[in-house]
């Protein structure tokens, strides 16, 4: 009797297609092309992807993990709304992770690191001066991806990014101002000072103090739909 050889399995085929999906979804959520308090089917989602249920089931649960989705009883899972009072909580954690990454990149900053945050500011300052909110929206995220990174701690560039994932949506408003990014501008150069000088304190001040200001730009949206 014939044996026919059947084709190893390999578990690695089915999670690399449960984080693509994810990926895409996340990414409509980031965008607001998904809005809050949306339910994620399941069935119209593959439909979308081109690929089976199983996948975006994997991916949702996923995405309850980093916290941008709820799994609500007899929904599913919803796009989380985040309320005012969650927001600006978000915005003191990130400020005290912000600032010790800043000292920690001020301790350990290299020629490389420091070229590639001066080149994001000058970036940042022709944004500013075109007016390009959008643009300049863009290079802030990546500048403060580069702080997280340089400063070589995992664990609190993890705890970091998941904030910043649950604040993506609404974090636009306090920038929505070219005098508010302005006042941006000048933070960041402050904390590039502070890291080129490699005065540790004062990088980890000026980064705090940055987020915090970020808070209180949001703060001065709340009440202002028409910036939105």
């Amino acid at each position: 009797m014939a044996v026919v050889a059947a084709e190893r399995f390999d578990a690695r085929n089915i999670q690399t297609l449960t984080n693509a999906v994810q990926r895409e979804i996340e990414r409509r959520i980031l965008t607001g092309e998904i809005a809050a308090g949306a339910r994620l089917t399941e069935a119209p989602l593959a439909e979308e992807l081109g690929v089976s249920r199983g996948p975006v089931r994997e991916a949702i649960r996923g995405l309850i993990q980093a916290g941008l989705v709820d799994s609500i009883a007899n929904r599913g899972g919803v796009v989380r709304k985040i309320g005012q009072e969650e927001a600006l909580d978000l915005y003191e954690l990130r400020a005290v992770l912000f600032g010790f990454a800043c000292e920690l990149v001020a301790r350990r900053r290299t020629p490389a690191q420091l070229a590639e945050l001066e080149a994001s500011c000058e970036e940042m300052a022709a944004a500013v001066s075109a007016r390009d909110k959008e643009r300049y929206y863009q290079l802030n995220l990546a500048f403060h991806a580069s702080i997280m990174e340089f400063c070589g701690n995992r664990r609190a560039r993890a705890n970091y990014e998941g904030a910043v994932k649950e604040m993506h949506l609404f974090r636009r408003r306090a920038l929505s101002r070219v005098s508010r990014i302005t006042a941006s501008l000048t933070e960041h150069r402050a904390i590039v000072a502070a890291i080129r000088a490699g005065h540790a304190e004062a990088a980890f001040l000026a980064g705090r103090r940055h987020v915090q200001h970020g808070r209180e730009r949001f703060i001065a949206t709340l009440d202002q739909e028409s910036d939105l």
